[in-house]
């Protein structure tokens, strides 16, 4: 056994390093250690979001993301000015771009005076031009207590300082099975051994709840992943925001919407949208293995589509393993050739040869019309029940 630990956080993201640092102050004695399965802290929702220091504006007054995103932000501020990491108080905009978000707009603006937010202002058409030139709305809040910051910045502060005060992180040590021995405590086995401890916090984000299974708990919620996607706006296009631009909430919807926002570093984004992942560290689109079971995989599109858009790449070979046999096209050719209709001069039309298949006397000689049970298996098997497209003409025969 590597070691004997009073706590061990798992997950080396923002969330666990800075449940280390309150534990760390409260009970200075304690041993801790933090485990994470990546080779550096903060590589998953910590690293991969805008960076902004939102102020609690949209929440129900009195509830607890209320009060724990105004007290959040203000402690985040205050930990960023006291360590030296580089953050902007620069304010957002939050716009009505018609007169039927107007009743929502002064509902937030409400929520925000409730939770206790000063400097909030409402602008009209004119005052939000002076802020935003580019920026069209009938009618806007200014927000001045939103910020941006670097999250990795803090992350590797806070990790920086836990190592000053004695605590173990141990990165490449993800979690693959927990014990619970005769007497006090649990173990964790982990690629770089096991370890002890007396408590466990489980702080590991998107796969919190697979550890919790590992601890022999069945949550009554499925995490289900979804991928924001951005634009960057070309450097030369940077001056059209100035700061950060939020549109009113759509109801029908739990996001923010489509907004804009500036970076510490001087980009500006635009987005995101909400991607259905099929993979739980899903950040990009490319291929990777098929997470459906192998008895439902079938050889068609949507299957296609699901290997494909999870996100991990793999090997070539690898993810030809993962499509089905059927779906991979073998000894078919395309060829391509220029119209030669005047009406179409620039069309181009598609000729697919497919492999030659056995076929009965009769079906040869008297092809199945659609209706025919022939033709349907046609369609399903994988056959090419599909007419000819002719380069010249354009029609089928």
């Amino acid at each position: 056994m590597s070691q004997a630990c009073d706590i061990t956080i798992i997950g080396g993201g923002i969330l666990g390093l800075a449940t280390a640092m309150a534990l760390t102050e409260r009970y200075p004695r304690a041993r801790l250690s933090i485990l994470d399965k990546e080779p550096k802290i903060a590589a998953h929702q910590t690293g991969h979001n805008s960076g902004v220091i939102h102020s609690g504006i949209y929440y129900k007054p009195g509830s607890l993301k209320a009060k724990l995103c105004v007290e959040g932000a203000r402690l985040m501020k205050a930990f960023c000015t006291e360590h030296g990491i580089h953050w902007e108080p620069c304010g957002k905009l939050i716009v009505a771009t018609d007169d039927n978000e107007i009743g929502r707009l002064q509902n937030i603006y409400e929520r925000g005076q409730a939770n206790g937010l000063s400097g909030l202002k409402i602008l009209e058409a004119e005052e939000v031009r002076g802020l935003e030139p580019h920026c069209q709305a009938v009618r806007a809040i200014v927000v001045p207590e939103t910020g941006i910051v670097d999250y990795i910045q803090v992350a590797g502060k806070m990790g920086e300082l836990l190592e000053k005060r004695g605590v173990e992180i141990m990165t490449g040590a993800g979690v693959t099975a927990i014990r619970r021995p005769s007497g006090q405590g649990l173990v964790l086995e982990t690629p770089r051994g096991a370890v002890a401890t007396r408590f466990l916090v489980n702080c590991a984000g998107l796969y919190s709840d697979e550890v919790a299974r590992l601890m022999g708990i069945q949550p009554e919620v499925r995490i289900i992943p979804f991928r924001g996607e951005y634009y960057m706006l070309r450097p030369d296009r940077r001056s059209l925001v100035r700061n950060l631009i939020y549109p009113v909430p759509d109801p029908e919807f739990p996001f923010l919407g489509v907004h804009f926002t500036r970076t510490v570093h001087g980009d500006v984004e635009a987005g995101p949208n909400a991607v259905l992942a099929f993979a739980r560290e899903g950040y990009t689109l490319g291929p990777t293995r098929c997470i459906a079971p192998r008895a439902r995989r079938p050889s068609c599109a949507p299957c296609r589509s699901w290997c494909r858009t999870s996100a991990r790449p793999t090997s070539r070979a690898a993810a030809r393993a993962c499509a089905p046999r059927p779906w991979r096209p073998r000894a078919r050719s395309w060829t391509t050739s220029r119209s030669a209709s005047p009406r179409a001069p620039s069309t181009w039309s598609m000729r697919l040869r497919p492999r030659p298949r056995p076929r009965s006397p009769s079906a040869a000689t008297s092809p199945a019309s659609p209706g025919t049970p022939s033709a349907k298996r046609s369609r399903r098997g994988g056959g090419w029940p599909w007419p000819r497209a002719s380069a010249a003409s354009g029609t089928s025969s």
